[in-house]
C-alpha cells in the first residue's frame, strides 16, 4: 500500500474588505508547508498543495477564509471539506495553525471529522463514526 496522500487545494479568494489576506505563496507560508510536509512524510503521509481557480470564495470575514480552503484526502472519503468544516470554531483566527490542525487531524484522526450535514445518519452516538 502506498502512502496516504493529503491535498491541501486553495481557491480563488474575492476580497471584499482588506480584512484576511493572507499570502500564501510567501516565504513564511513556504517554510509553513515545507515543515509540515516534513513532519508528515515522517509519518508515512504525503502533503500536496494545489490551487482551484475554477471556485471564488468571497471573503467576508475569517469563517469565509476557512472556506476557501479545502482539505482532499481520497483515502478517507474526504473529496473537498472546508477548514472550519474540520476544525469547527477557530481557537486563534491563525489560518496557518488552522490547515496544520485540519491537516493533522485528517492525517491522524480522520474518523473524528463529522459528516456532512447531507451525509449524517441518527445513530446511538457511540463515536464509531456510522
Amino acid at each position: 500500500m502506498g502512502a496516504k496522500e493529503i491535498t491541501v487545494v486553495f481557491y480563488r479568494q474575492n476580497h471584499l474588505k482588506d480584512n484576511w489576506k493572507v499570502d500564501l505563496d510567501g516565504v513564511e507560508a513556504e517554510r509553513f508547508f515545507g515543515k509540515l510536509e516534513g513532519d508528515l512524510s515522517r509519518a508515512g503521509v504525503v502533503l500536496k498543495r494545489s490551487r482551484n481557480e475554477a471556485f471564488t470564495i468571497d471573503i467576508n470575514s475569517y469563517a469565509d477564509l476557512l472556506n476557501a480552503v479545502r482539505i482532499s484526502s481520497p483515502a478517507d472519503g474526504f473529496g473537498s471539506v472546508c477548514v472550519g468544516h474540520i476544525i469547527g470554531q477557530s481557537q486563534n483566527l491563525d489560518i496557518m495553525d488552522d490547515i496544520r490542525r485540519a491537516v493533522m487531524r485528517i492525517a491522524f484522526a480522520p474518523e473524528t471529522v463529522p459528516p456532512e450535514d447531507h451525509n449524517r445518519k441518527v445513530c446511538h452516538n457511540c463515536g464509531c463514526g456510522c
